[in-house]
C-alpha cells in the first residue's frame, strides 16, 4: 500500500512538472501596456484589436519610405491594427482603455446633437449602425478593431477594412476636385494631397446614417472632416481628424490617437451579417 501510494503520488509530481513546463512554452503572451493618453490616467492596461498588440524592444526603427521619399503606409507588408476607442472625446462611461485619444474634448454641441448624443449613452447605444452591419463610416472605421491596409497608387491611396462590413475607401490624389454635388455615402467624397510625410485627406458628401464613435456622437449630411495620417516610426500610425458640421455643432473640434502596426498581418475575411448576435442583446434599458 505504501510503495503504491508513493509510486501514485511520484506520478503526480510528474504530472504537475509537465502540465507547467507546457504551459509556460504554449501559453500566449501577456503584454503590459501603457495608456497613450490622456495623461492623467497613468498606467493602465489598454485593450488592443483584433491582433495582440506587440511589445518592442528598445527604439523603433524609423519611417520607411517608398522610393520617391514618401513614407510607405504600409502596401502590402501588414496590417495597421486599432484599438477600441468608444468615445472620440475621450470621456463617456467608458473606461481610460477604452478612449486612448491624446487628448479631452469638450465637444462644441449644438443643443439637439447633445439631446441625442444623452440618449444614445441612455439607451446603451441599442440603435447603433455599426451592430446592424453597416458601414462606420468617417472616423469610426479607424476605431473599430478590426486590421486595415493602406495601399499608395500612382493616383489614389486605397483603404481596405476587415472589419465595418468589409469596406474599402478610395482617396483619390491626382490633384482632382470634389464632386460639385456628391450622392451622400456613408464614407463620402475623399481627395488626399501630401503636406510633408502628412497625408492630408478631406472629405465631404456623407449621410448621416452613421455616428462619429460607439458613444453615438451624432453628425449631419452637412459633416467635413479632414484627416491627416502620419508615420512617425515603423510602428505608429498617428490619426488625427477635425470634425466640422455646423448642422450639430457650434465650431470644428479635433481629436488625435495612434494605430499600432502589425506586420505580416492579414485581413481576414469577416462577414457582419452571418451570424450576427448583437441584436437580440441591443434593448437598452
Amino acid at each position: 500500500m505504501i510503495t503504491s501510494s508513493l509510486g501514485l503520488l511520484h506520478m503526480r509530481r510528474i504530472a504537475s512538472i509537465l502540465f507547467c513546463v507546457l504551459t509556460c512554452l504554449f501559453a500566449p503572451p501577456r503584454f503590459e501596456l501603457k495608456a497613450q493618453a490622456p495623461a492623467s490616467t497613468a498606467e493602465t492596461r489598454i485593450i488592443a484589436g483584433r491582433i495582440a498588440d506587440r511589445v518592442l524592444n528598445g527604439k523603433p526603427a524609423p519611417t520607411p519610405r517608398l522610393p520617391g521619399g514618401k513614407p510607405d503606409l504600409g502596401n502590402g507588408g501588414g496590417s495597421w491594427n486599432p484599438r477600441i476607442i468608444e468615445n472620440i472625446a475621450g470621456v463617456g462611461p467608458g473606461a481610460a482603455e477604452r478612449n486612448t485619444v491624446e487628448k479631452i474634448i469638450d465637444v462644441p454641441f449644438q443643443p439637439w446633437a447633445r439631446k441625442l448624443y444623452d440618449q444614445r449613452l441612455a439607451d446603451l447605444q441599442k440603435d447603433d449602425p455599426e451592430a446592424r452591419c453597416l458601414p462606420p463610416g468617417i472616423p469610426r472605421l479607424y476605431q473599430t478593431p478590426f486590421p486595415f491596409q493602406i495601399f499608395q497608387l500612382t493616383d489614389r491611396v486605397l483603404f481596405v477594412f476587415e472589419g465595418g462590413a468589409h469596406s474599402w475607401r478610395t482617396v483619390f490624389t491626382d490633384g482632382r476636385a470634389h464632386l460639385k454635388d456628391p450622392n451622400p455615402s456613408y464614407l463620402g467624397d475623399s481627395i488626399g494631397r501630401w503636406e510633408g510625410d502628412t497625408l492630408v485627406v478631406d472629405t465631404i458628401g456623407f449621410n448621416d446614417r452613421t455616428w462619429l464613435d460607439q458613444d453615438g456622437h451624432p453628425h449631419t449630411e452637412a459633416l467635413h472632416t479632414v484627416e491627416r495620417f502620419n508615420r512617425p516610426d515603423q510602428e505608429t500610425l498617428h490619426y488625427q481628424v477635425t470634425i466640422e458640421d455646423p448642422g450639430a455643432y457650434t465650431k470644428s473640434w479635433t481629436t488625435s490617437y495612434t494605430i499600432p502596426w502589425a506586420p505580416g498581418q492579414e485581413p481576414m475575411e469577416y462577414v457582419c451579417q452571418e451570424d450576427n448576435v448583437d441584436l437580440p442583446h441591443l434593448v437598452g434599458k
